[in-house]
């Protein structure tokens, strides 16, 4: 890579400015240099009234709930992510956030804040790092809860499974045409300069948050233990229609079984993959790049894109690092079950529109929302898990 003395020129920026940051960059800059080096700096424009925190106080954070997307409305219509928290939270501020494809929703006193990302690793890393910058939240002691929804192994999980994970793992990879890959080749994905699936390349390789090839995510897993012990008996969504959807999948015991609270990892990809062969690469890659310590559980489009977030601005001083929580539910099979072709599989809706996952991700995410907000003056300093 050429060194120079001067950075290249780039083409130039686009002069429109959200009217928000117009008055709150000066205090945006501020406290990121106060996250780097300690060092206040008092002069900073007085932001839009109706819009923000007064300049020398910004909403201290205890929560930020993270989920990726919502159906229409935020109330009363077809539930995504959101809603439940909308509805059930007293979520009923509404914040105008134009560092993401969606309104921020609070409580009252702005502890409590409400993301929705945007669906894909673009849009989740990006728009939680716009909130972690946004100069009107104080987020450096908040905690970050994943409630979102997933696919589920049936190996390991059935419909409305709620899932806490140890680790997130990227899907980083060499892509071939199944066609064009070699017979005896399992599927057509192969990791980072390896030359052929299931298998690490032959030089030693780091795939760590802040390696090279990031693929790797380890989580706080005192706080994920703390975070399954509060929440394990929690009452999940399960009806005889749930118990009947599920009787098709002979042979696979736990996607048969009534929902439960368990600790399982979580595989975040751009692609929406589904099918027998691709779970197959799932589990093999989940397993291969963790040197066997994560198990797939879980698949979805923005984990790692989030853990990626928060460990960056975690070593910068902006947010503590270590509260990240995810939890995902489980909405679907990542596969068919017997007797049924993948494809058939893939086009069908989620089961019972959701509901199941959506009520787990609500019902187990709220107990933790609610302990560390009730009880702010034990955890506000004081990571749960921690010596």
């Amino acid at each position: 890579m050429p060194v120079a003395n001067k950075p290249p020129t780039r083409p130039p920026m686009s002069k429109k400015v959200h009217p928000l940051f117009k008055a709150r960059f000066p205090l945006a800059l501020s406290a990121i240099l106060i996250a780097a080096t300690g060092t206040s700096h008092a002069a900073v424009a007085q932001p839009p009234a109706q819009m923000s925190a007064p300049v020398n106080q910004r909403w201290p954070v205890k929560v930020v709930i993270v989920t990726t997307y919502e159906n229409g409305e935020d109330t009363g219509d077809r539930a995504g992510e959101l809603q439940l928290w909308a509805e059930r939270e007293k979520l009923t501020k509404r914040i105008e956030f134009p560092g993401g494809p969606h309104h921020l929703l609070t409580n009252d006193d702005h502890s409590v804040v409400a993301i929705v990302t945007g669906i894909g690793l673009v849009n989740a890393g990006a728009s939680l790092m716009a909130l972690a910058l946004d100069p009107r939240f104080d987020v450096s002691k908040a905690y970050w809860l994943v409630a979102g929804i997933a696919g589920v192994d049936p190996e390991v999980g059935a419909i409305g499974d709620a899932a806490w994970a140890n680790y997130v793992v990227n899907d980083f990879a060499i892509s071939f045409d199944r066609k064009d890959a070699p017979a005896d080749w399992p599927y057509g994905v192969l990791p980072f300069r390896s030359t052929r699936p299931n298998q690490l390349p032959d030089v030693k390789m780091s795939f760590g948050p802040f390696d090279r090839y990031a693929q790797l995510f380890p989580l706080n897993q005192r706080l994920t233990k703390w975070a399954y012990e509060l929440t394990k008996d929690t009452p999940l969504y399960y009806t005889p229609e749930v118990a009947e959807f599920e009787k098709p999948w002979t042979g696979f015991p736990e996607a048969q079984r009534p929902p439960k609270v368990m600790i399982g990892d979580s595989f975040a990809s751009n692609y929406f993959w589904h099918g027998q062969t691709l779970t197959r690469w799932a589990r093999d890659w989940v397993r291969l790049h963790s040197d066997g310590k994560a198990r797939f559980v879980m698949s979805n489009t923005e984990d790692s894109a989030i853990a990626a977030a928060v460990a960056r601005m975690g070593r910068m001083g902006i947010i503590n690092g270590d509260r990240l929580i995810v939890l995902r539910t489980a909405s679907n099979y990542t596969m068919a079950h017997p007797g049924q072709s993948d494809y058939d599989s893939w086009r069908q809706e989620f089961p019972f529109a959701g509901a199941p996952a959506f009520e787990a991700a609500y019902r187990v995410g709220s107990r933790v929302v609610h302990e560390i907000t009730d009880h702010w003056d034990r955890y506000e300093d004081q990571t749960p898990g921690a010596d």
